[in-house]
């Protein structure tokens, strides 16, 4: 059993890497095509462009992993078929099932692999990709995270913030009002306001706050501090900085911590989730394909008759691609819960996929 899993892992690994390869230079040609004259109108230097197109590569890695390990299986499940090794396979007594066991191993380290790329590399190749078409290619100015105005903000404990202006550079606070609120009575408990505060690296000193308490609807509580470091602000300074950054430029546990920030501020989140689930989901399509082309190898049908089934095989996963689009789209727009928007395809897929590999021939 370990030559025909050593043959099988071979077989499909020589074949994903020419189809990879083959991938790779189609779309780095179609790239060129359509993007080089821009680049070159902007300015670009060779090595400028050199850079903008390897950077380019992680993503096409994870945006294209899932048709690639689809169209290797179907080559390579039409081969078995085609020169009857499937046949010689089952008539050792060896089911086709059991033959290529191994491919799901694989498929689940490309997956690994494509998640750790998404998490690691693609975040910090799009960062400098960017970088280098919008800072050094156009010259525009890196984008400002650092100030926002007017900023809305709910704390832990029933706390309502409006802040006129937020100085990320100064770690400094303009115009600062907080309310607080009791549910259960639904009346004002305290309330404070501030001229501004300054961040000290470890708690805010607050400027001309006034803090008044209230029971039953009357001040119970007055006082007034020209300066103060009292423990009255439950924020810090990261929690204005509004990422400006696309979500395949940030890490899992980044995007994460932004979610969190956006929540606090009161903005919609779901776009954000979506990506953030789908870090994790889509990755697995690589998995799930496999479902798709195992019943090739153990077709009995003419070669024309498989040309079909290949084609069958691809639509499938085109079909899947434009399901993820639309539930994202979902997603994005509150239509369906962001979780079900990311995850859903998958599940949809993966049961289509068990039935296909049931309705194989043993």
């Amino acid at each position: 059993m370990r030559i025909l899993d050593r043959y099988v892992i071979r077989e499909f690994l020589r074949t994903y890497l020419i189809i990879f390869f083959s991938f790779a230079v189609v779309f780095i040609v179609i790239d060129v095509v359509d993007n080089l004259p821009r680049l070159i109108r902007n300015g670009a230097t060779t090595q400028q462009a050199t850079l903008y197109y390897l950077l380019r590569l992680p993503y096409l890695i994870v945006l294209t992993s899932p048709v690639t390990v689809l169209l290797t299986g179907l080559f390579m499940m039409n081969a078995l078929s085609k020169h009857n090794e499937s046949i010689a396979i089952r008539a050792a007594g060896i089911s086709i099932k059991r033959a290529m066991l191994p491919l799901f191993g694989i498929g689940l380290i490309i997956s690994i692999g494509i998640a750790v790329m998404g998490e690691y590399l693609l975040p910090w190749a799009e960062t400098q990709k960017n970088y280098i078409y919008n800072v050094q290619i156009k010259g525009e100015q890196p984008d400002d995270q650092m100030l926002k105005a007017r900023i809305n903000y709910q704390g832990k404990a029933n706390d309502f913030y409006y802040f006129g202006f937020f100085d990320g550079y100064k770690n400094n606070l303009k115009i600062i009002d907080l309310t607080r609120l009791d549910f259960k009575t639904k009346s004002i408990i305290e309330k404070i306001t501030a001229s501004s505060a300054d961040w000290n690296g470890s708690r805010w000193i607050i400027k001309d706050c006034e803090i008044r308490r209230f029971t039953g609807g009357k001040q119970v509580f007055h006082a007034y501090y020209p300066e103060t470091s009292l423990a009255i602000l439950d924020v810090e300074p990261k929690d204005f900085i509004r990422i400006t950054q696309k979500t395949l430029s940030l890490t899992f546990w980044q995007l994460k911590e932004y979610i969190g920030r956006i929540k606090k501020l009161g903005d919609d989140a779901s776009r954000e989730i979506v990506d953030l689930h789908m870090k994790l989901a889509f990755p697995l399509t690589n998995l799930i394909v496999i479902f798709f082309f195992m019943p090739i190898a153990t077709s009995n049908i003419r070669s024309k008759g498989r040309g079909w089934v290949i084609m069958l095989g691809l639509l499938v996963c085109f079909a899947y691609l434009i399901v993820v689009r639309v539930s994202q789209s979902l997603g994005y727009n509150s239509v369906i819960p962001p979780i079900w928007a990311a995850w859903l395809p998958n599940g949809i897929f993966t049961l289509l996929g068990l039935g296909f590999l049931y309705k194989a021939e043993i």
